[in-house]
């Protein structure tokens, strides 16, 4: 689990396309990285819209934004092409970045526990250091939380 003052996790995931994705890759803009549960749900598409109906905001801030889930690279096309949306999605099915992130944990759905994504945004200053955690998304008004 990050805190506070880490540094980003090294990882390696493909993105949309099928391109690999290093932490090295992010190291020197701004990032933002939020997680999310599932493509196409409800709640997932809210906040990917309205990341997507402000991401000139996240740009005009110096902000590079990811999107990850544990979805495979063809849920994550289909996603990008009905909603849209302009900024990259990395595939994690293994579950070792949402882990590394501390984002992956115990759930509790309708009284059962399992394992599973836990929403939260990460953001990491220009030298991958983390600055903030959002573990109380707002999905409908992510932007808010994440620019002010």
């Amino acid at each position: 689990m990050l805190n506070i003052g880490d540094k980003m996790p090294e990882f390696e995931v493909l993105n949309q396309v099928g391109e690999t994705v290093r932490t090295a890759d992010l190291i020197g803009k701004k990032t933002v990285i939020y997680v999310y549960p599932k493509d196409s749900t409800p709640g997932c598409t809210a906040e990917a819209c309205d990341i997507r109906d402000n991401y000139e905001r996240y740009l005009a801030a110096g902000y590079q934004v990811y999107g990850v889930s544990k979805d495979s690279v063809a849920s994550h096309q289909k996603f990008i092409a009905r909603y849209e949306l302009p900024f990259p999605l990395l595939s994690d099915p293994s579950t070792e970045l949402l882990q590394a992130l501390g984002a992956w944990g115990e759930k509790k759905n309708y009284g059962k526990v399992s394992m599973g994504t836990l929403r939260k945004t990460f953001i990491f200053n220009a030298e991958g250091t983390l600055e903030r955690v959002i573990d109380k998304v707002n999905t409908k008004d992510h932007t808010s939380q994440i620019l002010g």
